[in-house]
């Protein structure tokens, strides 16, 4: 791996206007509150105990970037704007990632079938699992695909390497047993052969195509961003189809008690208007939009106060149809508001994928083998004072 030139970043605060259905006033303001702009907490799934089993070597190389330049504007609440730090690069296809049990940064790499263990506050990247199938048709396109943990286990996403990819794997859910060894917990790819959606829509793979894993109520949810739905799935491998949409491509979810709130991409070519946030919950047959107004939304997290953020990939590009790649430079991360527009806090991402927040940062994965860190979201009482 090296160091790739550093992707120029910029932080503002535009506003962009939606005109669509709003969500019940009770969950924006419990997403969402108005006393201030909250900041980033942990993931969900993270926590403070070590791991078990898997902290091993690897490559361990220190993979420090340089920092990025600070807006000069500041927003309605005086504080400084969020500062954008190059924390890895170099990595090939990075896509998901989640927060471990030892409060590292866990992040998958599709061309190598890789998942690193990223050190949030330095940077060094040292390999937590080897082994896995890897994509067939270069980064974005299969393989592992993201990953979840369940206490001190594992488990990984790995799509787009069936007989209808050309490939001869499972797909499904891996879990990791060792530094290169795991066990097939669920075979998502026979489902889906054995239930395809009722829905009529045009799809490309039977198998599916899926994007994320989150854990719910002690097994996962997985979205399909192929077949369209979501699936639950549980530990014994038991799969059912949680909630079916049509063509609106699900890709990230986060979990708040109950209520599950998913990214929408979009079908190509992936505008504005098709990219959003909606919500749903267990006994739910149709989602409830929270947000529009940003392109090809791929991933969403809570930072602390319960706001809610969202990842854009970018501006499709037509040149790259048959990639389904993003114009370089033209994601975003953007904070949801109450009244179910977005604010752009970060602007000229590299093709982000996937977002976490541990303590007051947060950290953006990119699909260029980027992550970067991203100081000063939250203000007081949710972040230091300027």
């Amino acid at each position: 791996m090296k160091n790739q030139s550093k992707t120029q970043i910029l932080v503002n605060g535009l506003k962009i206007k939606t005109s669509m259905v709003l969500l019940g006033a009770a969950l924006i303001a419990l997403i969402t509150p108005s006393a201030a702009i909250a900041g980033p907490k942990s993931d969900h799934r993270g926590g403070a105990a070590g791991l078990r089993d898997h902290e091993h070597g690897g490559r361990n190389e220190n993979h420090n970037g340089g920092r990025g330049k600070r807006s000069e504007g500041g927003d309605r609440h005086h504080r400084e704007a969020p500062t954008a730090t190059l924390l890895v690069s170099g990595l090939e296809g990075s896509q998901g990632s989640t927060v471990g049990p030892d409060g590292a940064l866990y992040v998958t790499e599709n061309l190598e079938g890789r998942i690193w263990r990223v050190d949030p506050e330095t940077g060094q990247v040292t390999t937590f699992a080897s082994g896995l199938p890897a994509g067939l048709f270069g980064i974005g396109n299969g393989g592992v695909v993201d990953v979840a943990f369940i206490g001190k286990t594992a488990y990984a996403l790995v799509t787009g390497v069936a007989s209808d990819s050309g490939g001869t794997n499972v797909v499904g859910i891996y879990r990791v047993d060792g530094p290169a060894s795991f066990t097939v917990v669920a075979d998502i790819g026979e489902f889906n052969l054995l239930n395809p959606p009722t829905i009529p829509f045009h799809f490309d793979l039977p198998t599916g195509f899926q994007f994320a894993i989150e854990t719910y109520r002690g097994g996962f949810l997985v979205t399909d961003a192929n077949l369209n739905r979501v699936l639950r799935v549980t530990l014994d491998g038991e799969i059912s189809v949680f909630i079916d949409f049509d063509n609106i491509v699900p890709t990230g979810l986060a979990v708040f008690g109950e209520t599950v709130l998913m990214a929408e991409g979009g079908p190509d070519p992936h505008t504005p208007q098709t990219g959003k946030v909606v919500s749903f919950g267990p006994k739910s047959s149709t989602a409830t939009e929270v947000a529009s107004g940003v392109p090809w939304v791929l991933d969403l997290q809570f930072g602390l106060g319960r706001t809610l953020y969202a990842l854009s990939f970018g501006t499709f590009d037509p040149n790259t149809e048959s990639l389904n790649l993003a114009v370089p430079n033209t994601g975003a991360l953007a904070k949801v508001n109450g009244d179910g527009t977005f604010t752009v806090v970060v602007q000229g991402l590299n093709q982000p994928t996937s977002l976490q927040f541990i303590g007051n940062k947060a950290y953006v994965v990119t699909l260029t083998g980027e992550i970067w860190r991203i100081d000063g979201l939250s203000g007081p009482p949710y972040g230091p004072k300027p």
